[in-house]
């Protein structure tokens, strides 16, 4: 029931019930990501007349995060390459690093030295501000 509720309330938590039925009825899995995130596109490749190709979509593991898909599948949801990742065994190159989503507004996010979000101590101030004086 929390799951329906889910669905049928939020969208950043998946998919919606809408995206669901849509799916179900116009979709075709087209494969599975190493997030466990699902594509779909249109089934048996049919052209969108609105758009003058397929449509392609994809059901996020989790969070709705768009920085959680892959660089293969990337390029086959922007109809880059017209083969998936999964048809064509895609490889990464040996200089690049392993995908890994934005982790902004996570607790792996970046935060400088002095910031307030970062634990510890922050530093004294050194003296060396002077603050704008419209006097002068």
């Amino acid at each position: 029931m929390k799951n329906f509720l889910l669905q049928f309330f939020t969208w950043w938590n998946g998919q919606t019930l809408g995206t669901r039925l849509y799916t179900w009825r116009m979709g075709e899995k087209v494969g599975t990501d190493e997030f466990g995130n699902t594509y779909y596109r249109t089934r048996g490749g049919a052209k969108d007349p609105a758009l003058g190709h397929e449509r392609r979509w994809v059901i996020y593991n989790g969070e709705a995060e768009a920085s959680k898909i892959p660089p293969g599948w990337y390029g086959w949801m922007h109809h880059r390459f017209d083969t998936t990742p999964a048809q064509e065994d895609y490889r990464p190159r040996e200089w690049e690093m392993p995908h890994q989503p934005n982790p902004t507004g996570t607790a792996n996010a970046y935060r400088p030295e002095g910031s307030v979000l970062r634990s510890g101590e922050r530093p004294p101030a050194t003296g060396d501000y002077e603050p704008w004086n419209p006097a002068r």
